[in-house]
């Protein structure tokens, strides 16, 4: 080879799970057999593994990958996610849905929510939720994929998946090894730094086998093996904002309304408790914080209200939400929990794996590490966690719960500027602001702020004060109508996955 040649020509990934072999099959995909992909894995060192659900944009991976929705379902376990029900958080009693697409079609200038905010003030009954297709469908337990036809509310919405995490990480352990990638089974004991650089030249395996590569991608967990470990890049901690650090984890047997074709997240006295449906069992878990409640507390809360027996003992898992100060040091990129933590309330865990991904393919470097591509791969990913991070805040701020310590001190914390801003805009006038790299649309924003009574004090200056109530409300009723209907022509969900092959044998 030339030695001008600054190729990258072997790539270490340290760590599995969902992190570890979502990077490597995209790695071997988009690298073929240029370069070798070793993956240093141990089956003593559990992985997380709770990251069931998921946001849209995984449709994109799995497409570029060229792996088929059915038999991705089909090995995964995996169901249809039209959203997110939240329960009891803006109050005891209510709940809303956070719907993947938009809320109707606008027929005029007016956004679509300026017209319910009207009609509303008018006296209809219908809600906001009444004007999301997701909704429509989900509240039925139906599905069917969306209509291309764009004068349809069925092109309204768009999905995601549950799916058992271990059993993807499986499948795509497999897509990778068939691709060239090799697995080492073993512990990394010790890390070697080069002299001149920092860079890390080496890792050392607990039996003395030695790994070398020109870049490291770091997918340890929470440990951060080599980030933190080796490089002591340096973490910042969110807590102030996101006061939960703890997490109980246990599966079900299915039952209840089984198979409903969405999350749930329902707020409890120290935290929130999420409900994920896989065709083979549920997902439960209780994230919490522990100033306000014990692990043993937790436990007995998580299994108090389960829909089925449980199939496990109790998980705990112990975090600090922030990010590492960089994610990409040296020749060491971090991607999943070695880049840093946000608790799963909007199923942003895979996302953040996937984006960590596709900005290194982005910025895919050569072995000269060119401090420029460095600095955009960190600023980009930085600015997306922020812009997360102020979404997720949202939530815990928003409350008008008295009811617990935890929720009377989200509601009266201080936030970040960036959110404060977004908030006073929405509650002066219904206006949506947006920012550079925000993941989470309109849409989204328009669903936390009225399904947690952030009420606009007054509406869009284009709506016609004389006669606009009522043309406003003819839209609203006709939108829910239409919106109904289409829900209730769809297949129950269950039946759409058999329909397409997608259930497990």
């Amino acid at each position: 080879m030339d030695g001008s040649d600054q190729r990258i020509r072997s790539v270490a990934i340290v760590g599995g799970g969902t992190a570890g072999w979502m990077t490597a099959a995209a790695l071997a995909h988009a690298l073929g057999r240029r370069c070798t992909i070793t993956l240093i894995e141990s089956d003593e060192i559990g992985t997380v593994g709770v990251g069931e659900a998921t946001i849209p944009p995984i449709k994109l991976f799995n497409e570029t990958l060229g792996i088929a929705e059915a038999d991705f379902l089909r090995e995964t376990r995996g169901t249809f996610k039209l959203g997110i029900e939240f329960v009891d958080w803006a109050q005891r009693g209510h709940r809303y849905f956070h719907p993947f697409g938009t809320f109707g079609k606008p027929f005029d200038l007016v956004a679509v929510h300026q017209h319910w905010l009207a009609a509303r003030a008018a006296g209809s009954p219908v809600t906001l939720d009444d004007l999301s297709m997701a909704w429509g469908a989900a509240r039925l337990g139906r599905f069917a994929a969306p209509m291309a036809d764009p004068r349809s509310v069925a092109s309204t919405f768009d999905y995601a998946y549950h799916f058992d995490a271990g059993l993807y990480a499986r499948f795509l352990r497999r897509y990778a090894e068939e691709r060239g990638v090799v697995r080492v089974e073993g512990k990394v004991g010790d890390v070697t730094l080069r002299g001149d650089d920092g860079h890390v030249a080496s890792v050392t395996l607990a039996d003395g086998r030695l790994v070398a590569a020109d870049l490291f991608v770091d997918c340890s967990g929470f440990r951060g093996l080599l980030i933190e470990g080796a490089l002591a890049t340096g973490y910042e901690d969110w807590t102030h904002w996101l006061p939960c650090d703890r997490a109980v984890a246990v599966p079900c047997a299915t039952g209840g309304d089984a198979l409903t074709p969405y999350t749930r997240s329902t707020a409890r006295a120290a935290g929130w408790q999420w409900r994920i449906p896989l065709q083979h069992r549920t997902g439960n878990g209780y994230v919490y914080c522990s100033r306000h409640s014990s692990d043993d507390e937790a436990v007995a809360t998580v299994m108090a209200n389960l829909d089925g027996a449980p199939l496990a003992e109790p998980r705990l898992l112990r975090f600090t939400t922030g990010r590492r100060r960089t994610f990409w040091n040296r020749n060491v990129v971090a991607i999943g929990l070695a880049s840093g933590f946000m608790e799963p309330l909007e199923s942003t865990s895979i996302h953040l794996i996937q984006t960590g991904i596709a900005k290194l393919l982005a910025y895919f470097p050569t072995r000269a590490f060119d401090p420029l591509i460095v600095a955009e791969y960190n600023r980009v990913a930085i600015t997306e966690y922020e812009r997360i991070r102020d979404f997720l805040i949202l939530h815990y701020k928003l409350t008008t719960r008295d009811d617990a310590p935890l929720w009377r001190d989200c509601a009266a914390m201080v936030i970040p500027d960036t959110l404060a801003l977004r908030i006073a805009h929405f509650r002066h006038g219904g206006r949506l602001v947006a920012r550079e790299m925000d993941l989470f649309g309109p849409a989204s924003w328009l669903a936390v702020h009225i399904g947690q009574r952030n009420i606009p004090l007054s509406g869009d200056p284009l709506l016609d004060p004389a006669g606009g109530a009522s043309t406003s409300r003819s839209f609203v009723d006709r939108l829910a109508a239409a919106i109904d209907g289409m829900a209730r022509s769809m297949p129950e969900h269950h039946a759409y996955l058999r329909r397409i092959g997608a259930l497990a044998g």
